[in-house]
């Protein structure tokens, strides 16, 4: 069971002093992105933010404004030598019609790219634990479940994922795959479940009426799964897919309840009712992230209340129009 599930994150023994002096994040302006990059901030690394279009969030890096996905390999690897890099994280991720160009192309031209950049950087590419598929009720998802996906979003991370593994096997690139769960925190996307439940709460003060699935879930705080991302990158001998979660499935309801709580606002504030599961999930994510904490020296350190507490902060602070992440 993963440690650190009390009121308060209990202080993490970081991994030593940074080895990453340089970083390149592509997607940087992303929910996972913007954590991504403040954690390398927050090591002394020097932090390349790569996106299609500035935010302020980034104001505190280098800002390259590139469609990566749309980028050529030619053009990457002019980018990466360039700004000399030490590694790589691929933090995008595509839906509709983006999907294949963001999630299955950008990861076959950045392979092809890092195979001829000098200095090979590290790559560290984001799955998502939907690339197993739907699993058993009970199981503990670890690296050696076969991953099934049965919808179009997993199964092009998957393919994605497969191109940086099949080049890591064959020694053309020095590359790691994090599968993540679900993630909560602060600045959730707006369309997200929970950042689309927090902005009703903030917004109206009359009873919600909201159609939660009948599921249980294994959510991560984004800020453990940034550190997760910072240790992949700075740590050349591991290899291979790594499950990023907390180990604990927990039922919609609770969840809800949790950020009911950090909002203020009496339980009756919400009122469920069972609905079908929605997207690429199933009725049961609960991750076995051993191999992580083995091998990275990680393991997930925010209660529950205290992400809620972070993501209503956020949201509640936040303007109604703000960009999604």
């Amino acid at each position: 069971m993963a440690r650190g599930f009390g009121p308060r994150p209990v202080s993490r023994e970081g991994p030593g002093p940074p080895t990453v002096r340089r970083v390149a994040v592509i997607g940087a302006t992303g929910c996972m992105g913007r954590q991504i990059a403040g954690a390398f901030a927050a090591r002394g690394t020097e932090v390349v933010a790569i996106a299609r279009r500035y935010t302020s969030h980034v104001a505190a890096h280098r800002f390259l404004a590139l469609d990566a996905a749309h980028t050529s390999s030619e053009q990457l690897v002019q980018l990466l030598a360039e700004e000399r890099v030490d590694a790589v994280v691929n933090a995008t991720l595509g839906w509709g019609d983006e999907l294949h160009a963001t999630n299955v192309q950008l990861a076959e031209r950045l392979v092809d790219a890092l195979k001829r950049t000098p200095g090979s950087p590290r790559l560290v590419h984001l799955g998502t634990i939907h690339e197993y598929g739907p699993v058993p009720w009970g199981t503990s998802i670890d690296e050696k479940v076969p991953p099934h996906p049965q919808q179009p979003y997993p199964v092009s991370k998957l393919i994605a994922a497969g191109l940086v593994l099949d080049a890591t096997r064959a020694g053309d690139v020095d590359g790691v795959v994090l599968r993540l769960t679900n993630t909560i925190g602060p600045h959730p996307a707006s369309e997200s479940f929970f950042g689309s439940l927090a902005a009703r709460l903030r917004d109206d003060r009359d009873t919600i009426d909201l159609t939660i699935a009948e599921a249980h879930r294994d959510y991560v705080d984004s800020r453990d799964a940034a550190d997760a991302v910072v240790r992949a990158a700075e740590n050349p001998s591991a290899h291979g897919v790594f499950n990023i979660g907390t180990g604990r499935a927990l039922d919609i309801r609770t969840l809800v309840d949790a950020l009911v709580r950090a909002a203020g606002r009496p339980p009756e504030s919400v009122r469920g009712h069972p609905g079908a599961i929605r997207g690429p999930g199933a009725d049961w994510i609960r991750v076995d992230g051993t191999r992580a904490q083995r091998l990275l020296g990680w393991s997930p350190l925010y209660s529950l209340d205290a992400s809620m507490r972070a993501l209503w902060e956020t949201v509640r602070t936040e303007s109604p129009d703000r960009p999604p992440c």
